[in-house]
């Protein structure tokens, strides 16, 4: 089992085993490799994702949650939930946000669930109406600064349907301009100006 976090475009593994996905990763010159699990091992993971030089981490530890647990500590940790929302003709909505294309979602209310956080801000962010939510798809999760804090957002994502004609209506508020209904077979070109955790979202679609 592994986590995936991105420190902008960089992909860090916590892994339990080193899978046949974190195997080339170790061998690169440009990746760091840890296996010994302590404070000063998770700050200097943490340090050597910043790094230019550095693409790639992998910190292996047995127990994975224990892994996970040590991590988060040194993040404030934001939960967000969204959905990967298909309509009769299979095609994938996507959302043109601050000069990237994106999936709609947003963060948890407190005490609002996963599913309901996910069906509203697909809602709030589209305009979309009775939305079925289908089935968990995946959990992405990125870093980012805001001010002195350093922040990882843990998004949860859900499979989602729509029927009918549906009248889509960015919000702009939150700096989204353009809605799209893409066909799978035209993602790869809109996946080529997203985020790597949103791209790992769609592949999941397209491989199905």
């Amino acid at each position: 089992m592994y986590i995936k976090i991105y420190f902008n475009n960089k992909p860090l593994f916590l892994c339990d085993n080193v899978d046949e996905t974190i195997q080339p990763y170790i061998h690169h010159d440009d990746a760091v490799f840890i296996d010994e699990l302590n404070t000063h091992t998770v700050k200097s993971m943490i340090h050597e994702m910043e790094q230019e030089k550095v693409h790639a981490g992998v910190f292996f530890h047995p127990d994975l949650e224990e892994l996970k647990k040590a991590f988060y500590k040194k993040f404030t940790i934001i939960i967000a939930a969204g959905g990967l929302v298909q309509n009769e003709k299979k095609e994938i909505l996507l959302i043109f946000r601050r000069g990237k294309w994106d999936l709609p979602k947003g963060k948890l209310d407190a005490g609002e669930n996963l599913e309901t956080c996910a069906v509203r801000e697909v809602t709030e962010e589209t305009g979309l109406q009775h939305i079925k939510l289908i089935s968990p798809l995946t959990i992405t999760y990125h870093t980012y600064h805001e001010g002195s804090r350093f922040i990882l957002k843990e998004s949860h994502w859900f499979k989602m349907k729509v029927k009918g004609e549906q009248q889509l209506i960015p919000q702009m508020e939150e700096d989204i301009h353009e809605i799209k209904w893409v066909k799978a077979g035209e993602l790869v070109e809109y996946m080529n100006n997203s985020f790597p955790s949103v791209v790992d979202v769609l592949e999941m679609i397209s491989s199905h």
